[in-house]
């Protein structure tokens, strides 16, 4: 009896740690969350620049933790490979114009920002994670971030940050600006290379007409942009939600 009783308590144990891995780490694209990715890849593991924040809390802010080098980021149908990514517990590392610094006394305590490429089209995101001692406070970073879109910088495939667009440039798609328990992300995303010209003035000087978008077409660039930018804020945040 007391042998059969062992192995119950044995099964018992592992159930509830698989279970409990499989409810902790859910991860668009997998055929079952949890348990492994519906594609494989062969990739190189991308550069990573700075060193892991200290453990604050119950979760370690790291790239390898959110977003594996080898699992591409799957949601809604939109596919997207993990390029270069920065960390570390400097959270104005990660604005663009350090003079005009909205997370001042923020209480922001580490921060990660990653670069993605999207597989199927000529798009790439940039998403900054950034973490506050609580909700309350990451509320009130990110209605400062909303009132300066721009203001956290966009960083490229290789981990370095874009410059700075010339003034009237509209680099790619809006920030996408999310609370999500006591994080904050935020997710733009740009077509091409990420490194936008300043937009061409018409010959007359008068604004140029949108052209209409012929129906049963392509999606056009915004469109792009926009599926990305939902996409890769989606990927982000997820993880927050089950810890």
């Amino acid at each position: 009896m007391g042998g059969r009783r062992a192995v119950g308590w044995i099964a018992v144990a592992g159930v509830v740690v698989v279970g409990g891995w499989i409810i902790t780490r859910p991860m668009p694209g997998d055929y079952i969350p949890g348990l492994g990715p519906s594609t494989t890849d062969g990739a190189g593991t991308p550069p990573v620049v700075g060193t892991p924040p200290p453990r604050i809390d119950s979760e370690n802010l790291n790239v390898d933790n959110f977003f594996p080098a080898q699992r591409p980021v799957e949601v809604a149908g939109y596919k997207a490979r993990r390029n270069g990514a920065r960390q570390g517990e400097n959270c104005a590392e990660t604005l663009q114009d350090r003079a005009q610094d909205p997370l001042k006394d923020s209480g922001c305590q580490a921060y990660l920002t990653v670069s993605f490429a999207g597989q199927d089209r000529p798009v790439l995101s940039s998403v900054t994670m950034l973490r506050f001692p609580d909700q309350a406070a990451a509320v009130r970073a990110a209605e400062a971030l909303r009132a300066k879109p721009g203001a956290v910088a966009f960083i490229l495939a290789d981990a370095t940050t874009a410059p700075a667009q010339p003034a009237g440039a509209k680099p790619g798609s809006d920030p996408r600006v999310e609370v999500v328990g006591h994080y904050v992300t935020v997710t733009s995303s740009r077509t091409g290379d990420g490194r936008a010209a300043a937009p061409t003035p018409s010959a007359t000087g008068a604004p140029t007409a949108p052209t209409p978008t012929p129906t049963n077409s392509a999606p056009s660039a915004e469109q792009n942009l926009d599926e990305a930018t939902r996409a890769i804020s989606y990927a982000a945040g997820a993880p927050f939600v089950w810890m």
